[in-house]
């Protein structure tokens, strides 16, 4: 008889990166299953986008397979996808999240690549038909980042000051509790956005934490902004593989990669999700946490302007994590959320 899964320490490089040059490299560790393994793969290739986040993650999955089949060669094939070239207007006005990622299942269908790498925030609710994606090992810190060179948190800022982000998700939770601040658009990659904050362009600005410390930039967070107040993004923090369903090899290479209670936490979130017809065009968020065997679910639906918000919370299992995504859009919807992502559609905010 076989011996059972095992449980071991995965470290995750971090490059560090100041305007450019990498100083040092950190390192954080998540856990992933060590299953009987499948075949050897001779040639495993990594399609990823080419932000250096992008390629952090990209190289973290290399070096654990590496591991996992010491015998393979693994390739990382670098791609500037649509959402990367096109910076000066907000992803709700271009085409949402699916630009991040179009070119890397391209590469997938045409044979160019056998993986593909994200942040599962960026990956459109609904996969295309044919693809499939694995949730890897426990997810990295979940909250929005508070990044200033002036100010301690949102609640120390002036009236009137100026914060950047691009997400509504975020602006709406923002005007919902400090209406007086100015909020303008931000593109670009992590130091991009850091670089524009030290210009002076901005008071403060809004990023994922687990973007900043995958990269290394552990003390540009000035606070982290508690989900209390702040709902983050859908599947935020979390990464996935996919890869083409048809391709049950590449599945077999994947298996020791899966978490069972991310994926279940993630899939809660992504259903969610769904049901609300999610993308970067709609201000919602949601979290769930999983304590004692109960997964619980907290998400809200809001105008850009943060002058309506609907919120509210339920707990369910492991086992019918996607019901409860399902069941809690629901509630919201009929408490009001369909009248808002109605509203949205009308004004030409895309809902799909």
């Amino acid at each position: 008889m076989r011996p059972g899964p095992t449980r071991r320490r995965a470290v995750f490089p971090v490059a560090t990166i100041r305007y450019g040059v990498r100083d040092k490299i950190s390192y954080a560790t998540y856990p992933l299953a060590v299953s009987p393994m499948p075949s050897t793969p001779k040639l495993i290739r990594i399609a990823s986008r080419e932000s250096r986040l992008a390629m952090v993650q990209s190289e973290w999955t290399a070096a654990e397979l590496r591991t996992l089949y010491p015998e393979a060669q693994v390739e990382i094939i670098g791609m500037t996808t649509q959402g990367d070239q096109i910076l000066d207007k907000p992803l709700a006005q271009i085409g949402g999240k699916g630009l991040f990622i179009k070119e890397l299942e391209t590469a997938l269908e045409e044979g160019r690549a056998d993986i593909a790498v994200h942040s599962m925030k960026d990956v459109p609710m609904t996969l295309p038909p044919g693809f499939s994606a694995v949730i890897v090992g426990e997810r990295e810190d979940v909250h929005d980042a508070f990044v200033s060179n002036q100010f301690d948190s949102i609640d120390s800022l002036p009236q009137g000051a100026t914060v950047g982000t691009s997400s509504l998700r975020r602006e709406s939770q923002l005007r919902n509790r400090r209406p007086d601040l100015k909020i303008e658009a931000l593109r670009g990659n992590v130091n991009t956005r850091l670089a524009k904050l030290d210009a002076g362009n901005f008071d403060a600005i809004i990023l994922a934490a687990a973007g900043l410390k995958r990269l290394g930039f552990h003390d540009r967070i000035r606070a982290s902004l508690s989900p209390v107040h702040y709902l983050p993004a859908i599947a935020q923090g979390a990464l996935g593989i996919e890869y083409q369903t048809a391709r049950g090899d590449v599945a077999a290479w994947l298996a020791p990669f899966a978490n069972a209670n991310t994926t279940a936490i993630i899939n809660a979130e992504r259903a969610f999700g769904r049901a609300l017809t999610a993308s970067c065009d709609v201000p919602l968020g949601a979290h769930a946490t999983l304590k004692n065997g109960a997964l619980s679910l907290d998400g809200f639906v809001a105008m850009p302007d943060g002058s309506r918000m609907i919120r509210r919370a339920m707990t369910g299992t492991v086992a019918n994590a996607e019901s409860l995504g399902t069941t809690l859009a629901q509630a919201l919807i009929a408490e009001g959320a369909g009248e808002i992502l109605a509203s949205l559609s009308r004004h030409g905010v895309d809902a799909s």
